[in-house]
């Protein structure tokens, strides 16, 4: 039986714990009895708190996890003959099981990509054979902000994606598991980054964040799937009977700007890591560290060694690339030492 390890690893802001306001809203959450189902003050105010961060016209739902937002966000606004369009290595293509194809019934179309992001040419490839029958119809685009490699779409690059979206009727959906990694990386206004650029729907990630569970799914303005989200939500096993304590971590999060504070400490922590490792040869990054995310090109030799003491993913293992995460409670020193545990396995395979 495996136990806790006291050194925080950089395997996955997954891996990290429950931010302890958090964990005290749950807490004070666990008195008395309230409705279900989210007909309850709790989820109004964290409701409430979310609008104050997107806009009064925003529609928002609760859900357990990020797979389970995801495909409902979608399912609800797509037929089954109908497709989205989405890199190749996004989660909802190859992180979630084949969860949106089955529950929803529709396709993914993946497209490579450059730098983890979509942009509107890798749009207009797909639009093709528009009311035939033989040919799935494309109906929604599908990134994540932050991208599955650290990255972060400018504002720009977003507002271009939602010009090629209104020009072609698509829904625009953002993942956002990491969507807080982002707004901290541009400057923490939801309003510019999401709204005024056209997206229609977004995940809003706590996970990764310092909840022990949930994760929103916010329209930002109407649309006719956010009608049809209540049904959705429920035949997907994301409506929880005791919403309370989703909602509860919510306003604990959203409370003074937690969510903002959590996911720039982690960002900062990723980019001392890549301060660290450009002092030291034989490794180098694969991808810019605009978020919490470090990806970086290692010799083959050093890889085992080092998970040894800090577990971490391989990317790909054909370019030799790992992945290393920061996260909320990641400290100094838990960057320093890991820079320094792969100082010595690298530097002697550098010479």
């Amino acid at each position: 039986m495996q136990t806790a390890d006291a050194r925080r690893a950089f395997a996955s802001d997954n891996n990290a714990g429950v931010h302890p306001a958090v964990l005290a809203a749950i807490a004070d959450a666990n008195a008395g009895h309230v409705a279900g189902y989210g007909d309850d003050p709790y989820t109004e105010r964290a409701t409430a708190a979310i609008r104050r961060l997107v806009g009064d016209d925003a529609q928002v739902f609760f859900a357990f996890n990020g797979t389970g937002a995801n495909v409902i966000a979608l399912a609800a606004a797509l037929r089954p003959h109908q497709a989205v369009i989405c890199p190749q290595f996004a989660h909802l293509n190859v992180d979630e099981g084949g969860a949106f194809e089955r529950f929803a019934g529709a396709k993914l179309i993946d497209v490579p990509v450059h730098h983890g992001k979509l942009t509107p040419d890798d749009v207009e490839r797909q639009m093709h054979g528009i009311g035939d029958p033989h040919h799935v119809q494309p109906a929604a685009i599908s990134i994540s902000q932050s991208t599955e490699v650290g990255t972060v779409y400018a504002i720009s690059e977003l507002g271009a994606l939602g010009d090629v979206a209104r020009k072609h009727g698509l829904l625009f959906h953002v993942d956002g598991a990491r969507i807080a990694n982002a707004a901290a990386a541009l400057g923490g206004d939801l309003r510019a980054m999401l709204v005024e650029t056209g997206v229609d729907v977004f995940t809003f990630g706590g996970t990764k964040n310092g909840l022990l569970f949930g994760e929103a799914v916010v329209f930002t303005r109407p649309h006719p799937a956010a009608a049809l989200l209540p049904f959705v939500r429920k035949q997907g096993m994301q409506l929880a009977s005791k919403m309370r304590f989703v909602a509860a971590q919510f306003e604990a999060l959203l409370a003074d700007g937690l969510w903002l504070e959590n996911a720039a400490h982690a960002n900062r922590m990723a980019r001392r890591l890549a301060a660290h490792l450009a002092r030291i040869r034989g490794v180098r990054l694969a991808y810019s560290v605009d978020a919490n995310g470090v990806f970086v090109q290692v010799p083959r030799a050093a890889i085992a060694p080092l998970q040894v003491s800090r577990r971490f993913y391989v990317w790909d293992d054909e370019a030799s690339v790992v992945r290393w995460m920061c996260s909320f409670d990641t400290t100094e020193d838990d960057v320093d030492d890991f820079a320094a545990a792969i100082d010595r396995e690298v530097r002697p395979l550098s010479r």
